[in-house]
């Protein structure tokens, strides 16, 4: 019997490359998605004939049982959220809704109709937001700035409380920044590697940016969701912090890109003081010890490397 796992968010970036690596482990793969006008498959088109989609809603928690009740997973990993950062700002009680409100229903759900099942939480860097230490623990008190960091917090104790009330395995992986030519457009780090790609191809004039000085801990997206399955292994549910450790500046990352395909991004970029937000995060960094201590986990893929694979794709598709 294979084993059947559920990947809330699969269409997504870390749902979608979840899905491969968990059908090269032989697993029977289920996807929720979201009933709409346009479907967008585009990151699973590749796996499409090798998983079972099915039809629910993090809005609807009768959807979700009756999705449990389907799938009857043993692992089920919830991606799905409205996870830019900036649209928290515009849309905040619809992020709450889906970010925060929609890991509770997911739970109940769980208890109702698979409390054996083992749950994995995508909680989130932006939870620290202001940071109180550096670098950021299991343990670091959180301090969002933005409706989006808040509603992770309480998706991530929302699933502290059902696992220590209901004795579910359920745990949250705290993921820093991680990026992948499936990231969306809208985000900084696909922003800077699709523009390099259409100004090397002279398509393009300038990219516009925000804050420069903006510092994450930037990880490579397929080596992380294998960090997430190995949470659910586990003898013991318990959250983990999962990064590189090391720390790279929006200029940075700009440099780099302009850099694998020749160019000098200063150059290229200006800044355009309508890109910063309300209450910027300044600076992001993990410490992963925890992960490389007791899941053996560590990133396989350097930040230049990532940033070479992203710009490539993206000259490539470009070019098509």
């Amino acid at each position: 019997m294979k084993k059947r796992a559920l990947i809330t968010g699969i269409t997504g970036q870390d749902g979608s490359y979840l899905a491969e690596f968990l059908l090269t482990k032989g697993y029977q793969v289920f996807g929720l998605t979201r009933r709409t006008s346009t479907s967008n498959y585009d990151r699973i088109k590749g796996i499409i004939d090798d998983i079972i989609l099915i039809p629910g809603d993090l809005l609807d928690e009768h959807s979700l049982t009756n999705a449990i009740k389907e799938a009857d997973p043993v692992e089920i990993y919830n991606l799905a959220s409205q996870s830019f950062v900036p649209a928290s700002w515009s849309q905040p009680v619809l992020t709450g809704e889906f970010t925060a409100l929609g890991v509770t229903r997911m739970l109940e759900a769980i208890r109702l109709a698979k409390p054996d099942a083992r749950f994995y939480q995508a909680s989130s860097s932006e939870m620290f937001g202001k940071v109180v230490e550096t670098p950021q623990t299991e343990t670091t008190p959180f301090y969002p700035r933005s409706p989006y960091g808040v509603a992770k917090v309480y998706g991530h104790w929302i699933t502290v409380n059902y696992r220590e009330s209901y004795n579910l395995f359920a745990v949250s992986g705290i993921l820093f920044n991680h990026e992948s030519p499936r990231r969306g457009l809208e985000f900084v780090t696909r922003k800077i590697t699709h523009a390099a790609a259409r100004i090397k191809l002279k398509q393009q004039q300038k990219l516009s940016l925000g804050n420069l000085d903006a510092k994450r801990d930037w990880g490579y997206a397929p080596d992380y969701v294998a960090a997430m399955w190995l949470m659910l292994q586990q003898d013991q549910p318990q959250d983990f912090v999962i990064g590189t450790g090391q720390t790279w500046s929006v200029k940075d990352f700009a440099r780099t890109a302009f850099e694998a395909i020749g160019l000098n991004w200063q150059e290229f970029v200006e800044v355009d003081k309508k890109l910063i937000r309300p209450a910027e995060v300044e600076l992001l960094r993990a410490n992963p010890q925890k992960a490389k201590k007791i899941l053996n986990w560590q990133p396989a893929t350097s930040f230049k490397q990532m940033v070479k694979i992203m710009v490539e794709a993206d000259l490539k598709q470009e070019r098509e």
